[in-house]
């Protein structure tokens, strides 16, 4: 496994990490399923963890505390995420950062976050919603200052909308964001635009999410694939995504080394990125955990095949049915 910094939070993080959504929220977990699927990967050099209590209304968190207890010599670095106390997905700017997130709400929700999670310190506390129409608003220096001030939280950050890594440029420039959480797969490359050289300019991490855009780059998906109702994929790849993701998919699959897969070509993609610190991957069989592990070896894609990659863009704009 090979490690970047995550910023300036001074964190060296594995460049493959957990993501806990599916183990919180998805159908098909079991709690001890996860727990082996958890010390799985840090037994492979996974070091971050990135939970939320909006995850199984705090089980992905307990869960992480049930890594940390069971491993208590390793350094595990611990990422979670205030929900809004509105409950909304995605952020919109007619609604004031400070009832969206007042600061009483936020410092509780780090707190009991961090009591589950059984850490002294939350190495990373994420806003899980974000709009730039905030960054001016007092509430949310205090806001960002108090979590790391209180000994809450060691860094902090955010977790922008789907598919508008444009929507957390003024945030940055405030110096207040330690790190972003942004989806960035071979599909959604418009993080590269903007965002990505206001992260190396400013030494702010950055974590890609949804790296396998929501599984349709594990290469399985058909058009007759489904998903149980209390599954979020479900409406994600519905009727207005299904058909064109499958497409998309099928022609991307023509490029694929014959040396690898599909799901491995997509990690390499993103770590081709020097602003990219970790990659996010919900992981729950022990096969694909050592398959994504793997990854991390330092082997480079060939320029030429990265520059074909680029040519499968697709710039989407948020729907009733992404979030």
């Amino acid at each position: 496994m090979q490690y970047r910094a995550l910023g300036n939070t001074g964190l060296r993080v594995s460049e493959i990490g957990h993501g806990l959504w599916g183990m919180g929220d998805w159908s098909g977990s079991t709690d001890r399923g996860s727990a082996d699927a958890l010390s799985t990967s840090l037994a492979l050099g996974c070091n971050v963890y990135d939970s939320a209590a909006a995850y199984g209304a705090g089980k992905s968190d307990a869960l992480l505390g049930g890594l940390v207890q069971a491993h208590p010599s390793e350094r595990i670095v611990t990422a979670g995420k205030v929900p809004p106390k509105n409950w909304t997905w995605p952020a919109t700017k007619s609604e004031p950062f400070a009832e969206v997130f007042p600061y009483d709400y936020v410092m509780a929700c780090a707190r009991d976050s961090r009591a589950k999670m059984n850490v002294e310190q939350i190495d990373l506390i994420q806003l899980h919603v974000w709009d730039d129409a905030w960054a001016s608003d007092p509430t949310f220096e205090r806001v960002a200052r108090g979590l790391k001030a209180s000994g809450v939280a060691r860094s902090f950050g955010l977790s922008l909308n789907r598919w508008e890594p444009w929507n957390g440029l003024a945030a940055i420039r405030t110096g207040l964001v330690d790190a972003v959480q942004v989806i960035y797969n071979i599909f959604d490359q418009a993080p590269e635009d903007e965002l990505f050289p206001m992260c190396i300019e400013r030494n702010a991490g950055v974590i890609a999410r949804v790296p396998l855009d929501e599984g349709s780059l594990g290469g399985t998906l058909t058009l007759a694939t489904t998903f149980p109702p209390d599954d979020w994929r479900s409406s994600y790849f519905g009727p207005k995504n299904l058909a064109p993701t499958v497409a998309r998919v099928e022609a991307l699959k023509k490029i694929v080394p014959t040396s690898m897969t599909l799901p491995e070509l997509a990690l390499r993609f993103i770590l081709e990125h020097p602003a990219v610190s970790t990659i996010i991957v919900g992981m729950r069989s022990p096969q694909n955990i050592r398959r994504n592990a793997a990854v991390s070896d330092g082997t480079p894609l060939d320029p030429a095949l990265v520059a074909q990659l680029r040519l499968h863009r697709w710039d989407r704009k948020p729907a009733p049915w992404s979030d």
